[in-house]
């Protein structure tokens, strides 16, 4: 009798224990806003969140995987919020209702892609004519552009890249990029093997842009908040954050209104792109 009583008590105990664990882990789950995407809206989410956590809210857990890869994530449950440097393809839209997800998008700041080359490169300003050009390989050295006598090396994003698929469309006119084009997964990628490449050529986010690498204009547009949220800069655009309307948590909501507020859209100044 006193066996069974024990035996009893003991798997009473571990019934408590597991709900107890799984409502910890439930807790857990809630007390966390997962952001997964673009690269380029990276540094917004990030001073965002910072600023967000301190305001009182809860942690935002942010990651940069490209743009098709944060949408991707937001269909298949695996974030809140996905940040997109490029509006949804109608594909990914009937992937999202089909799956019983409903989309809303919200606009969170504009932005400007700019072509960088290495400080010590002369060259100070190409076309989108020049640009597509040495993108699709039809020039290949620098002296062509009134430069140096050196092979051009081409960097550019992933085809996961909302960056990519914005310079694919607009620069590239939909041509594909030279196939010996060497593809980076990130922004600060990009930077960081422009700048260690004197021969190179790179594009990305604006607010990526630093003193290790110079950014080139367009067309002689100039590099400005001013160019860029008007449009004028040739290669400009929105940047986006995406949530399924069906399973936004409450504080997934705050963070959104948070970053659209005015004190949002500071930090997105501060970030350095372009504010609402």
């Amino acid at each position: 009798m006193q066996s069974k009583f024990i035996k009893f008590m003991v798997l009473a105990l571990s019934l408590a224990l597991l709900v107890i664990g799984t409502q910890a882990c439930s807790k857990k789950k809630s007390d966390r806003v997962t952001v997964k995407g673009s690269t380029t809206v990276l540094p917004i989410t990030q001073k965002a969140a910072e600023a967000f956590k301190k305001m009182g809210g809860i942690s935002v857990s942010v990651e940069g995987s490209g743009s098709g890869n944060g949408i991707k994530a937001l269909i298949d449950g695996g974030c809140d919020i996905a940040n997109s440097s490029r509006e949804m393809k109608a594909e990914e839209i009937e992937s999202a209702k089909l799956k019983g997800v409903m989309v809303k998008e919200f606009i969170v700041a504009y932005d400007m892609i700019v072509p960088i080359v290495h400080v010590t490169n002369p060259v100070k300003n190409l076309s989108m004519d020049q640009l597509k050009a040495i993108y699709d390989g039809s020039i290949t050295n620098w002296k062509e552009l009134g430069g140096k006598d050196e092979n051009i090396v081409v960097i550019s994003r992933d085809t996961s890249s909302g960056t990519y698929e914005i310079w694919h469309e607009k620069v590239m006119r939909k041509k594909d990029v030279r196939p010996d084009a060497l593809l980076q997964a990130s922004n600060g990628a990009i930077i960081t093997t422009v700048a260690g490449n004197p021969k190179a050529i790179g594009y990305v986010g604006y607010g990526y842009i630093n003193n290790s690498v110079r950014g080139l204009t367009i067309n002689n547009i100039q590099i400005s908040i001013e160019n860029g949220k008007t449009g004028k800069f040739p290669v400009s655009r929105k940047l986006y954050m995406y949530i399924n309307e069906m399973k936004l948590s409450a504080q997934a909501k705050k963070f959104i209104d948070f970053l659209l507020s005015d004190d949002g859209q500071a930090l997105a100044r501060e970030a350095g792109y372009i504010p609402l």
